[in-house]
């Protein structure tokens, strides 16, 4: 969530920052204010009578000691009223608070000056291309039909075991899958990322601190009898360890990383955009999480940035980086780059990896802060990113390694997968 104080004092500021989003609800902010303002109020009103009561019930007790029972009998009458006046501003006021944090979480995070302005994924920008595009014979085929042909994944069995969007990986498949887990995890801790392995649903203060509640609830899938929710990502654990904390300026930066399962409800579709590994409900992906200063937040991000950057390198996948546009910036960020991979059979881009500071809002909402070393509380940073997640890796690998002879194996992967060939 925005800082109330940041909004009180630079709202044309905001404003204008949130046309990049496309977002022009300017009655939106003006009600929240004028709700704040009343707050304020509010509170005041209720700290004085609250003092009043605590001066009166002092003189009350000195005046029983004194014997001048009368006059306090007199004070007693205006500290009773004061106890029901001062329960109707506590009422008040937590209605207020109430109503307050409903309008701020339907305000999404200020975009960074960097963020280009558009309306869709059609205007983000390219900042980086690199890999060399293999040239693939006529008869190449699609990571679907791959995965058939060497009995890598099943669509049809996880169809029949749950739905469409659960595949079962197979035989070299999954060990390929295992393989991929294991590299991205070691490539990570060995940049310091620590490894955390975190449960898989959360509940809903969860949800609301990191931003998908209530702003994705359609997405995730909802254990309604325990009030639960599957995790879309690891983000959302990871970040929550930290809700409610106060840190040491010393303890940060903290970075983590976490294998998970991820779960999500996305509506369903046709065509080639979606089949075999391009979207499912469930699937794989190691995330790293890291919790900063605001002075090194964006030195933070560069760096995320350039790891997942060596890794795809070490990978030999043809990538490009985006800058997404404010229209397709989440909710919560401030600035994200999306890394896509080339698939040649596809003949299209395949996003595989978002890297995104929230700066404060995330932590807002979190409640997380940290003691800097002058004794003032402020708020921590909070980025993340995918490193990577695995079906569209995966695909890429199919496609693109795919030979006359069978699929080559990338050979930073071989040490994991015991095997340089599937055939």
């Amino acid at each position: 969530m925005l800082q109330l104080k940041y909004l009180r004092e630079n709202k044309n500021e905001a404003l204008k920052a949130l046309e990049k989003r496309n977002f022009k609800d300017s009655n939106l902010i003006d009600q929240l204010l004028e709700l704040d303002e009343k707050r304020r109020k509010t509170q005041a009103d209720l700290d004085q009578q609250l003092a009043e009561a605590n001066s009166l019930a002092k003189e009350i007790g000195q005046l029983f000691k004194s014997g001048a029972a009368d006059k306090a009998q007199v004070l007693k009458e205006r500290s009773a009223a004061l106890k029901v006046s001062s329960k109707e501003l506590q009422d008040n006021l937590q209605e207020a608070e109430n109503q307050l944090r409903s309008l701020r979480l339907q305000i999404p995070n200020i975009p960074k000056e960097i963020v280009p302005s558009g309306t869709s994924e059609e205007d983000n920008i390219e900042t980086e291309r690199a890999g060399e595009i293999p040239s693939l014979s006529e008869d190449a085929l699609p990571h679907w039909e791959l995965a058939k042909k060497y009995d890598l994944i099943d669509f049809e069995l996880g169809s029949k075991i749950t739905g469409a969007g659960f595949p079962v990986y197979k035989g070299k498949g999954a060990r390929l899958q295992r393989a991929l887990i294991n590299y991205f995890l070691d490539k990570n801790t060995e940049a310091g990322y620590q490894e955390t392995q975190v449960p898989h649903l959360v509940n809903e203060l969860s949800g609301y601190g990191t931003g998908q509640l209530p702003d994705k609830e359609g997405q995730m899938y909802h254990v309604t009898g325990d009030d639960l929710y599957l995790i879309p990502t690891a983000e959302v654990p990871l970040t929550n360890i930290f809700r409610d904390e106060i840190l040491e300026e010393k303890q940060l930066p903290i970075c983590l990383t976490g294998y998970t399962p991820c779960f999500r409800r996305e509506a369903g579709s046709y065509g080639s955009h979606v089949r075999g590994l391009n979207r499912l409900h469930q699937f794989d992906k190691v995330e790293i999480v890291r919790l900063e200063t605001p002075e090194r937040s964006e030195a933070a991000l560069d760096e995320m940035v350039d790891h997942v950057r060596k890794i795809l390198i070490e990978l030999e996948i043809p990538y490009r980086i985006l800058r997404l546009c404010g229209g397709d910036l989440g909710f919560t960020s401030a600035l994200t780059y999306d890394f896509e991979l080339f698939s040649t059979a596809q003949d299209k881009w395949l996003e595989i990896s978002s890297v995104s500071t929230f700066e404060g809002f995330q932590s807002e909402r979190l409640r997380l802060r940290y003691k800097a070393k002058d004794g003032s509380k402020k708020l921590v940073h909070t980025l993340n990113g995918s490193s990577l997640a695995l079906p569209r890796v995966l695909a890429g690998i199919l496609e693109n390694c795919q030979t006359p002879e069978g699929i080559k194996i990338p050979k930073a992967l071989v040490p994991y997968t015991g095997f340089d060939m599937i055939s």
